[in-house]
């Protein structure tokens, strides 16, 4: 069976052996005590920009952005996919939501209700997605919902954008991004391209990103320009 395809905020998480060699690496006290508590714990890892050049030997980009306890620090890794015991993906904004309080959660599940009416699954990566993971202090005060929502094509991405902008929520502050082929667009930066506010946009993609620009028409991409 081929290897699944990598993408954006997508979880790994490592085989006993595949710890055994990560903590057998140089690393600092610091570093390594993080380390040896995600090993204990089963903890993931998640895949970060992947070299376009990358050869499968060279082993996969992975991050690790570690909460207060260790100085939100964040370690980098290659890891062999062989290492890689399973794929996994940061949980639904529902389930997170879901560990709220009742007044505080109940606006967010109608915005859970109208993101499924439109036919999405919101995942919550950032601070939120990982506490929700980890157990961990990862959330500060200042911390958004950082979502991350796949579109299957304009008009949905459309739709999906004008729902996070109805949301009337100021603190968490609610961002992320709409991503379609493995193309991710930030949802407020969409909005203000498809209005012909701005020119060119910016797409990220698991190998780096570029700028698309716009005709003289509303709302065709006609050229693509590598900037990473």
């Amino acid at each position: 069976m081929p290897a699944p395809p990598l993408h954006r905020h997508q979880l790994a998480r490592l085989s006993a052996p595949g710890w055994e060699r990560v903590l057998a690496r140089e690393w600092d006290a610091q570093a390594r005590d993080c380390l040896a508590h995600w090993a204990e714990k089963g903890l993931p890892l998640v895949i970060t920009r992947q070299a376009p050049s990358a050869a499968e030997e060279d082993g996969i980009a992975m991050g690790l952005p570690a909460p207060t306890r260790w100085g939100r620090r964040r370690l980098a890794l290659q890891v062999p996919r062989a290492d890689v015991s399973y794929f996994d993906e940061f949980p639904r904004l529902g389930q997170v939501v879901g560990r709220w309080s009742e007044g505080r959660r109940r606006p967010w599940h109608g915005l859970c209700e109208s993101l499924a009416a439109c036919g999405v699954v919101a995942r919550v990566h950032g601070s939120h997605g990982w506490q929700f993971v980890t157990g961990l202090d990862h959330v500060r005060a200042q911390s958004d919902i950082d979502l991350w929502i796949t579109v299957s094509d304009d008009g949905q991405a459309d739709r999906v954008a004008a729902l996070l902008q109805a949301f009337p929520s100021e603190r968490p502050r609610l961002d992320g991004e709409l991503v379609a082929d493995g193309n991710a667009v930030a949802w407020r930066e969409w909005l203000a391209w498809r209005a012909g506010r701005v020119k060119t946009v910016l797409v990220k993609r698991l190998d780096g990103c570029s700028l698309r620009q716009q005709a003289a028409q509303r709302h065709p991409v006609v050229e693509e320009e590598a900037t990473a």
